[in-house]
């Protein structure tokens, strides 16, 4: 009995061997081979996708946890959801975040705090505060802006009232950067409305942002009756040109599509469209087949070219592509006729932000 199960031992142990050894050289085939080098293949992921796939995975996971939370949160906000309503109970008060004298400010951002603080609305107890507001610029979030401000997150997150941004309104009229100009704020505003302009429908979020028109750095800081010149002084037969522009038309870029079709408008009697294509460190690389020819007539000694020609400036667009998104408020007062281009895309006019005041 002992003989039979040592023969059934060995033959069993034989049969696992042969099936390792046999097994073992069919599946050497089939494995991948290291040693082959294989080519990347091509990710559908954009570089900044990518880099903040990594960053949010490289952090401690609690940390991720909060993050994602904070995501959630801020695509999910509304007033019901991220504003605190007993804190209004009191009375509709706005408290104003100090002021950092030692960081940067547009004259545009201190007007709006100097309406504000000047206001019976105002309270310098935050405890008393339906709404805060930011004491740091935020209105130009364009990182190669000489007025974008730096490391705004660490500034949001040891304010003492910031409290996830719960009841504060932000103001942003500028974000992202060249070339696509996509809206990045770059920081997280958390539950915070943010009072934008030419937001896109994408991150609008209903019954809690706020979209704003786009307001000139020389826009008045309080209204008064300070134009010389009223509509009625001007009739409308009395204007030579219809509508005149002299200045860049860039060739790439946000809008270009539009630009780069309006010079058919251009008929050297009522509508004068004068261009030049000289912008940019590469727009010679990017020019199209009228440039030169633009580039000649804006740099001819041609009427429109005569500073003093137009004497009649009230009608006449300053760089119309800024226009887009921007409330024409004083050219309304004298019956300046605004003409706005729209492309499919809501954020044309971020790119093309100075416009030169009309004085008559």
């Amino acid at each position: 009995m002992q003989a039979k199960q040592r023969y059934i031992l060995l033959f069993l142990s034989c049969a696992f061997l042969a099936l390792c050894y046999f097994g073992g050289y069919r599946l050497k085939g089939i494995l991948p081979d290291r040693g082959r080098h294989w080519p990347p293949l091509d990710s559908y992921m954009e570089r900044e996708e990518i880099m903040e796939h990594r960053s949010f995975w490289s952090l401690p996971p609690k940390q991720r946890q909060e993050e994602a939370k904070v995501t959630t949160l801020r695509e999910q906000c509304r007033m019901e959801t991220c504003f605190d309503f007993s804190k209004c109970a009191s009375g509709f008060k706005v408290y104003v975040h100090p002021v950092e004298e030692t960081v940067a400010m547009s004259s545009t951002y201190r007007k709006i705090l100097n309406v504000l603080t000047e206001s019976r609305y105002h309270t310098t107890d935050a405890s008393q505060a339906c709404l805060f507001i930011l004491g740091l610029d935020t209105l130009d979030r364009d990182s190669l802006s000489l007025d974008y401000v730096r490391g705004m997150q660490s500034k949001l997150n040891s304010l003492p009232h910031w409290n996830g941004g719960q009841n504060h309104i932000i103001f942003n009229f500028y974000s992202g950067t060249w070339p696509d100009y996509t809206e990045d704020l770059g920081m997280d505003i958390g539950r915070a409305i943010l009072a934008k302009a030419s937001i896109s429908v994408q991150n609008y979020r209903p019954s809690f942002d706020i979209s704003l028109p786009l307001v000139h750095k020389e826009h008045l800081e309080r209204g008064g009756d300070i134009l010389p010149v009223y509509a009625e002084n001007i009739p409308a037969a009395s204007k030579s040109y219809l509508l005149a522009f002299k200045g860049k038309r860039y060739v790439y870029g946000i809008g270009s599509e539009t630009r780069n079709s309006l010079y058919h408008l251009h008929n050297s009697r009522d509508v004068i469209m004068v261009t030049t294509c000289k912008h940019g460190k590469s727009w010679k690389e990017l020019k199209d087949d009228r440039c030169e020819e633009d580039n000649a007539e804006y740099d001819s000694r041609s009427p429109w070219n005569d500073p003093d020609h137009f004497l009649q400036r009230q009608t006449c667009l300053n760089t119309f592509v800024a226009l887009f998104g921007y409330m024409p408020l004083i050219r309304s007062a004298v019956r300046f006729d605004p003409v706005l281009f729209k492309d499919p895309v809501s954020n044309l006019r971020k790119k093309y932000r100075q416009m030169e005041l009309v004085n008559n």
